[in-house]
């Protein structure tokens, strides 16, 4: 039993450290897109090609963005990282220290 629990415990560990590390170069990447598409959209509303009403976005995307359901996300997550627990705490580790080595 102890060592089907190390075991379970070094797989969580190399899981979490090889999801944050991909989390965060596709983090990286996804957020070097949203930055050019923002700069080739406000480079088009100059040339007058396209008008971005801002006002709607901000209404239309704020809601995704209130504290309630970003604390519901993280709550499910964690809910669901450590239902197991030994693999749950190792995987969250792992995921910490992947997210800072990526």
């Amino acid at each position: 039993l102890a060592l089907i629990t190390t075991i379970g415990s070094v797989l969580g560990g190399l899981a979490g450290y090889a999801v944050g590390y991909a989390l965060k170069k596709v983090g990286r990447l996804l957020a070097i897109a949203l930055g050019l598409l923002f700069v080739a959209l406000q480079l088009l509303a100059q040339a007058g090609y396209v008008e971005v009403d801002w006002t709607r976005i901000q209404r239309d995307v704020e809601p995704l963005l209130q504290q309630p359901a970003l604390r519901n996300l993280w709550d499910r997550l964690l809910a669901t990282l450590t239902y197991n627990l030994p693999f749950g705490a190792s995987f969250v580790g792992g995921l910490v220290l992947g997210l800072r080595a990526g």
